[in-house]
This record gives structure tokens, C-alpha cells and sequence, in this order.
């Protein structure tokens, strides 16, 4: 299949949101495999994931836990069947990418991340991130590619559309 591949500055990027305790997680419409591989490529994914530790040792994916495998890879359908305190170890992991995820799960996921008590930023630019750039703290909306919608929804556009002009900000709190 065809992948978009990540900007350059991206890793860095999320290594410098990493380093200020920003936890960075991946949710996508991509295929897991895909999302995988993209969070691998960036920095998202640096440890093996539940289903590679649980493939490796025989054992339950749904057993697995932080502690034995810090990443781990969550599809729609998967998410689906999960209810608020499954969704709730999910997001207990380090490492976390949720692919084909529907615009309601988004603002699921970010429903799960606040109710744990984290500040949530969502950056988005199409009309299916509007719900979860609303009920996020901070809705980050892209400035050219980003849907008349989204930046409604947002608290605030990338004029850039870049996730690392993020970090840049971040970096000069400091």
C-alpha cells in the first residue's frame, strides 16, 4: 500500500515531547501494520509491542503488561470491544497507537487520557478529528491542510501543518 512518508524534523519532534514528559500517542485510519511501522519510523514505538512479546512467549495478549512490553498496537475493531477500564490499561502502556479508529473512538481515546487525569492536545485537519480536537484541552487544528471544520473545532492552527513547530514551542518554554 501506499504510505505517506513522515517528515524529517518528526522524530525529533516527538523525542523532544518525550524528554518534556509529553506522552505521544499515534491515533490513525491507518491499517495497524502501517501505523506500526510509522510509530517504529518516528520514535512513537521503540520497544517491542504486546503482541510481538506475546507471540515470543506463548502467551495471552491480553495478559501482558506494561512491565513485560511497553508498546502496544490497538485497532478500531479491537477498541470496539473494549469497555472504559480494559481501554483504561491500554492507556496505562508507555507506548500507545490506535489505527482505523472512527471519529467517535478519537474522542473516545481522548475521554480515556483525560479521565486519567492528563492534559490532551489532538492536532487534526479533517472534518473526522473535529469531535475529538473539541473535547480535547488543547485542539490543535493544521492551518493549510486543515478542513474549514477542524480549525472551528480547534483551540488552535498550525500555520505550518507541522507536528514539529509543536516542539519548537515547547522547547523554548524551557
Amino acid at each position: 500500500g501506499l504510505m505517506d512518508p513522515p517528515r524529517g524534523a518528526v522524530p525529533l519532534a516527538v523525542e523532544t515531547c518525550q524528554a518534556a514528559k509529553i506522552k505521544v500517542i499515534m491515533v490513525t485510519g491507518d491499517q495497524p501494520i502501517t501505523a506500526w511501522a510509522i510509530a517504529k519510523q518516528v520514535g512513537i514505538i521503540r520497544s517491542p509491542t504486546v503482541k510481538e512479546f506475546a507471540e515470543e512467549n506463548g502467551c495471552d495478549a491480553s495478559k501482558v503488561t506494561p512491565d513485560q512490553a511497553r508498546a502496544i498496537v490497538i485497532s478500531g475493531d479491537q477498541l470496539e470491544n473494549l469497555d472504559d477500564d480494559e481501554l483504561d490499561r491500554v492507556l496505562s502502556f508507555p507506548e500507545v497507537v490506535f489505527a482505523r479508529t472512527s471519529p467517535q473512538q478519537k474522542s473516545r481515546i481522548v475521554g480515556g487520557c483525560q479521565k486519567r487525569g492528563e492534559i490532551v492536545a489532538v492536532t487534526g485537519d479533517g472534518v473526522n478529528d473535529s469531535p475529538a480536537l473539541k473535547k480535547a484541552d488543547i485542539g490543535i487544528a493544521m492551518g493549510i491542510t486543515g478542513s474549514e471544520v477542524a480549525q472551528e473545532a480547534a483551540d488552535m492552527i498550525l500555520l505550518d501543518d507541522n507536528f514539529a513547530s509543536i516542539a519548537k514551542e515547547l522547547k523554548k518554554e524551557d
